[in-house]
């Protein structure tokens, strides 16, 4: 910039000065806005309600009376009022109370954290609401809607909350006890000499509620929430877990608790006595993707119990198995742990092991580790017969390729000489498989027991940082259909051990033909179907299939295959003129009446 540039641009700021200065024109004031700006800033500040300042004309106080008396009837003495919150911790819950309807409005779990790092709030006022219905001469009168009075009181380390809307001719009184610790809140509600204005029809308990997107994945988290319920009769039931469409379900008789269950964490109201019946529903909003699922439950109490005093209590907590079954009966129903004989294998078998190690440790990776050496262990009979079994089978190898070579073409002769052969040495062929059958519950116990363990969640080992989710190390920018759009390293290793212990265990078997090529099938299925699992299942798979492969290499080097050989060439000749068993015999029809049919099929071809 040169010596005259400069003295223009001083020369145009000095004329800008003068203007603003002497000759700019001074802004309009508006005149009901000036006045009331900082008032309504203060109200703002000191309300807790949003409300948003109308530019419509003020009601008058008469008219707005009387509009209240219409709706209200005898409750419009408690229909205006200001929205005041009372919050009331304990070691594991944050709760706040609104004095508009005498409700809980906000919940908080002060022990976990959202995937953003954020407070968990499970109950949210802004998407949940709990509402009291009532029959006040033919008109529904929401009792959630008014204003009540609160006074809190303390008895050692419990806390009480209660309610009051009262005119002096009548009274509805609710209160809430809040322990010291536990994720339960006792809740009753006593009506007082309402008798002459209400009609004497149930009361409807109404509560619908946007689960709070908790977790990163969002689509796992709608395939994981529902509606479920527990009738007083011993029946259990629930709306369908993986669905996402509108579901709904009017309930029975003798309702004693109902859930909103998520993947982690379940908010539910249990009855002293029971709800007298109800209606139950559940959808999903895709334009929110800050919801994971809307639920609902209208439930109604019997007016005597209305009157007379209902209790019942709230439970805002963890889907810890431990927690869940001292709470009422089936309440541990809202963690999955699988169908048939799987929940036993977890409840008896799983979650005691997992829990005695988390007394010794706190990385939840090595106690996964450790998990995986017990179960070997405690699996360590039923492996060593089958290696048993299968080394047998390799044994008597040579034998059998030379019947395959002398009955080539006539499978069902081959088979027949197999089993001859078999019954000679003392060999069972199933026996093998026995072993590998029994352990197959554990394994699908897992599959349930660490994607739902709440212990995981958030649990950082090596690169996962959830051991409940998926580990992702590299984010792909397309999607392949059924796999994902991620990589997850521990699926990865978990598909590799396996096609290697697959491939290990051919070079010493006797599977040919298409199933040895079959075999590698399942590792390359699972791929893709646990690549969206929780790691620390994955990473069990993959720890599990490294500790068997050592396994097998230790076995192989314990057991002697020539003496097995002697002893059955022993057996053979023992058994040379033995009689067929009665299963032999039973197989040995079967397979003819097999190939009879096979035979007939071709020749009408």
């Amino acid at each position: 910039m040169d010596r005259n540039q400069f003295i223009g641009l001083i020369l145009m700021f000095a004329l800008l000065a003068v203007y603003f200065t002497w000759f700019a024109p001074e802004p309009p004031v508006p005149e009901e806005l000036s006045t009331q700006e900082e008032p309504i800033a203060e109200v703002v500040e000191e309300s807790t309600t949003q409300d948003i300042p109308s530019i419509a004309p003020a009601i008058p106080d008469s008219v707005q009376a009387s509009l209240n008396t219409q709706k209200y009837g005898a409750f419009a003495f408690a229909s205006e009022g200001e929205e005041k919150l009372k919050t009331i911790e304990n070691k594991e819950l944050s709760i706040s109370f609104s004095n508009k309807g005498g409700r809980i409005k906000d919940v908080v779990l002060n022990n976990h954290k959202d995937y953003l790092g954020n407070p968990l709030v499970l109950v949210d006022g802004s998407k949940s609401k709990t509402d009291l219905i009532v029959d006040h001469n033919g008109r529904k009168i929401n009792l959630s809607e008014l204003t009540y009075v609160p006074s809190v009181k303390n008895f050692g380390d419990t806390t009480q909350i209660t309610y009051l809307l009262s005119d002096g001719t009548f009274s509805i009184i609710q209160k809430y006890l809040i322990p010291p610790t536990g994720f339960e809140v006792a809740y009753s509600i006593e009506a007082k000499g309402l008798n002459s204005i209400l009609n004497p029809t149930d009361v409807n308990f109404n509560w619908v509620h946007a689960i709070n997107r908790a977790e990163q994945n969002l689509e796992d988290g709608r395939l994981n929430s529902n509606v479920r319920y527990y009738r007083t009769d011993g029946e259990y039931d629930e709306l369908s877990e993986r669905s996402t469409e509108f579901e709904d379900e009017t309930l029975g008789a003798q309702v004693k608790w109902v859930s909103f269950k998520q993947k982690f964490f379940t908010a539910a109201i249990i009855a002293k006595t029971s709800f007298k019946s109800g209606y139950i529903s559940q959808t999903v909003d895709y334009a929110d993707t800050t919801s994971v699922k809307n639920l609902s439950m209208q439930m109604l109490i019997p007016y005597s119990d209305f009157s007379n005093g209902f209790s019942a209590r709230y439970y805002f907590g963890s889907n810890k198995y431990d927690i869940l079954k001292k709470v009422t009966p089936e309440f541990e129903e809202n963690l999955d742990m699988g169908w048939g004989p799987l929940p036993l294998v977890n409840k008896y078998l799983i979650i005691p092991i997992f829990h005695f190690l988390e007394r010794f440790f706190t990385n939840y990776g090595i106690i996964i580790l450790i998990v995986v050496i017990v179960i070997r262990l405690i699996l360590s009979p039923l492996t060593w017969k089958s290696h048993m079994s299968m080394a047998k089978m390799r044994a008597m190898k040579p034998e059998l390729d030379e019947i395959k070579a002398k009955h080539e073409g006539d499978s069902q002769k081959a088979q027949q000489e197999q089993m001859k052969l078999y019954q000679q040495v003392g060999i069972n062929p199933v026996s093998g498989c026995i072993p590998m059958l029994l352990q197959m519950p554990i394994l699908f116990s897992l599959f349930f027991f660490f994607p739902n363990a709440v212990e995981l969640r958030q649990q950082a080992f090596l690169w996962a940082h959830d051991l409940s989710t998926y580990d992702s190390v590299l984010t792909l920018p397309f999607t392949i259909p059924f796999y994902g759009d991620h990589v997850s390293l521990f699926t990865l290793l978990m598909t590799l051990s396996t096609i290697l212990y697959t491939w290990s265990n051919s070079q010493i078997t006797t599977v040919q033909g298409p199933m040895k090529t079959l075999q590698y099938m399942m590792p390359i299925m699972f791929l893709f179907v646990l690549n969206s699992y929780a790691s620390g299942l994955t990473f069990y798979y993959f720890v599990s299939n490294m500790t068997t492969f050592g396994q097998t290499v230790l076995f192989r080097k314990i057991i002697d295959e020539d003496k097995i050989h002697k002893l059955l060439q022993s057996n053979k000749k023992k058994n040379a003129n033995k009689k067929k068993s009665k299963f032999q015999t039973r197989l040995e029809e079967a397979m003819k009446a097999n190939q009879e049919a096979q035979k007939k099929s071709k020749k009408k071809k």
